[in-house]
């Protein structure tokens, strides 16, 4: 009998503690929905600042804009971070063509991020058309030494998981100009990125490893239509001749800074949970969904927690990283500075997939905390928020891996967010505003379930 009542009073608490969780996230929809803030500072960020490119001065600008903005929520803290970021300019625009007899086709072209420019107002020359790497070691030095290297392998189509078919074709765009190197091309010439047939060319950052300037050439991103033309053209004509003009330019690095804002922990302070996005952007569009949505959504979470009257247990942090897009620094730098001060971070969620419509979070934690988020999904099923799988999280958070805490991304919906990635189409009209609304909710949802409950030490190993 003692040990049934005991049942019961557990049934009890448990049923009424879901309860509270029901309303609360009820609450944070609701607010996010009917009074929410994202999507305003997304328009400031897009349409009154810009392209956020790393080291420049829009970049500056929103560093300033979001301090001023957080300051304005009453948070206990709000800071800036120094990191020192590489400067990278465009230059005036790039111009593309191949030749079709004696006529000039032009082609929508764009510099990849990191590229030299082209030497003596252009390069103009044969082009080889590979698929990867493989195709380049087959063709050897003597096809490919004084030629243009296009490397032409799409975005696998019949993968429901669009980031999985980013990433299997991502490296030509990466490490293309680096390898064609090798064997004396000329010039790089890389698809763009994206599962869409349109006349956008999709930059991005690519290495050229420990190759010296001088023996460094410039690589461009050529629209899916124009790759199209391109490989069509060679086809007919193998002798085919590309030529294109760049004026992109590498200053030294400058200082810029991580942008960081706190409410402190009521019982345990020391434990740090932090959501965030990368402030910085590419300079074609606005970098409204990558990541100004992101940026605006992490914001959001810090404002729907005081705005629905949540006082956190823990140190909950937003964290705007600068230079997610081509060197990593602001994630590292606040890696480096929490473990140089031994901060404990337990939980870190992470948005950099679009401000498309929610669908779920992946997880890199261990089995006994995953078994917690698991416990969670029930909540998350009236806001249709279905997907919780093991695997990844965000590329700013990842430096703070460690055995103990329990890293997080935001997953929307991904079918169209490669229409825009990295392309002069990124901008604040591709954002609708209920997907970004309920993105911020999702997210501040599960902030508060880690926050309430904490995270779950893994099991040891027996013998260990």
């Amino acid at each position: 009998m003692k040990k049934l009542s005991i049942l019961i009073v557990l049934a009890t608490a448990i049923g009424f503690a879901q309860n509270a969780d029901e309303k609360q996230l009820k609450k944070v929809y609701s607010t996010s929905l009917t009074n929410g803030q994202s999507y305003a500072w997304l328009d400031h960020l897009s349409n009154k600042i810009g392209g956020r490119l790393s080291g420049s001065s829009n970049a500056a600008k929103a560093v300033q804009y979001t301090k001023a903005e957080l300051e304005k929520l009453g948070l206990d803290k709000v800071w800036l971070q120094e990191v020192m970021v590489p400067k990278w300019e465009r230059g005036k625009a790039e111009k593309g063509y191949f030749m079709s007899g004696s006529q000039k086709i032009k082609v929508p072209i764009c510099a990849l991020g990191g590229s030299v420019a082209t030497k003596n107002g252009g390069v103009e020359a044969e082009v080889i058309e590979v698929q990867n790497f493989e195709d380049l070691k087959s063709l050897g030095k003597e096809n490919i030494q004084g030629k243009i290297v296009f490397y032409n392998r799409p975005m696998q189509p019949d993968l429901i998981s669009t980031f999985e078919a980013y990433g299997g074709c991502v490296n030509q765009r990466y490490a293309g100009a680096k390898e064609a190197i090798k064997y004396g091309a000329v010039g790089v010439v890389v698809r763009s990125m994206n599962l869409r047939m349109d006349d956008f060319p999709h930059t991005g950052s690519m290495s050229y490893g420990d190759i010296s300037v001088a023996d460094r050439i410039p690589a461009a991103a050529i629209s899916t239509n124009g790759a199209e033309l391109l490989s069509k053209q060679l086809k007919k004509d193998p002798k085919t001749k590309f030529g294109f003009t760049m004026h992109c330019k590498q200053y030294e690095d400058v200082m810029s800074h991580n942008v960081i804002g706190q409410i402190t922990g009521s019982e345990f302070p020391n434990e740090i949970i932090i959501v965030g996005g990368h402030l910085d952007s590419w300079d074609l569009g606005d970098g409204s969904h990558d990541d100004g949505a992101g940026v605006v959504q992490s914001m959001e979470v810090l404002r729907l927690l005081k705005e629905t009257g949540y006082k956190p247990k823990r140190t909950i942090r937003v964290v705007l990283f600068m230079n997610e897009e081509n060197g990593l620094r602001g994630g590292r730098k606040y890696a480096e500075v929490a473990k140089e001060k031994g901060e404990k971070h337990v939980f870190a969620l992470e948005s950099d997939a679009g401000g498309f419509t929610p669908r779920g979070f992946s997880f890199d934690c261990s089995d006994e905390n995953f078994a917690q988020v698991e416990s969670w999904r029930k909540l998350f099923k009236p806001y249709l928020i279905h997907y919780f799988e093991k695997g990844g999280s965000g590329a700013d958070i990842g430096p703070l891996k460690d055995d103990q805490i329990v890293l997080a991304g935001l997953r929307p919906d991904s079918q169209r967010y490669f229409d825009h990635h990295h392309a002069e189409n990124d901008t604040f009209d591709a954002v609708n505003k209920r997907e970004l609304e309920l993105g911020a909710a999702t997210m501040t949802s599960l902030v508060y379930l880690f926050d309430k409950y904490g995270t779950r030490k893994p099991s040891k190993i027996k013998g260990k």
